[in-house]
């Protein structure tokens, strides 16, 4: 399964937007508001949970200075990524997408399409505010 967040323009360079999401702390202030835990485990590692899901673990993969940043799920029954892409625009400004990449079956694919969509939805949008 395959998902991509709509891009994002954010008013820093690509080199700012690229430390921020290089530090994993930094995700909290994306995190959608209904975050119930949220908790640095290492310098490059992270679980969140939101109400009613299960805690997930987030680790940096791969960071590719300045235009991209891959997370992966570290342990738990799913293996899945979360790309961060960032282009740069000009001097002062970049674009940032977001990209979910997970092998499902067809009905866990059902089940967390949508709830999937409206958080890199989330995170996308709150980029721009954050960084």
């Amino acid at each position: 399964m395959n998902l991509e967040s709509p891009k994002t323009t954010i008013n820093k360079s690509a080199k700012e937007t690229f430390d921020f999401l290089s530090d994993v702390k930094n995700f909290e202030k994306l995190m959608p508001e209904n975050i119930s835990k949220f908790e640095v485990l290492d310098d490059d590692k992270f679980l969140f949970a939101l109400k009613g899901m299960p805690e997930i673990i987030l680790k940096k993969k791969e960071a590719i200075s300045p235009s991209k940043i891959v997370l992966g799920a570290a342990g738990g029954k799913l293996d899945f990524s979360l790309t961060a892409d960032i282009t740069a625009i000009d001097e002062n400004s970049s674009e940032t997408q977001l990209a979910f990449e997970g092998e499902f079956n067809a009905m866990m694919a059902m089940m967390i399409k949508g709830p999937i969509t409206k958080f890199i939805e989330t995170l996308a949008t709150n980029i721009p505010k954050a960084v």
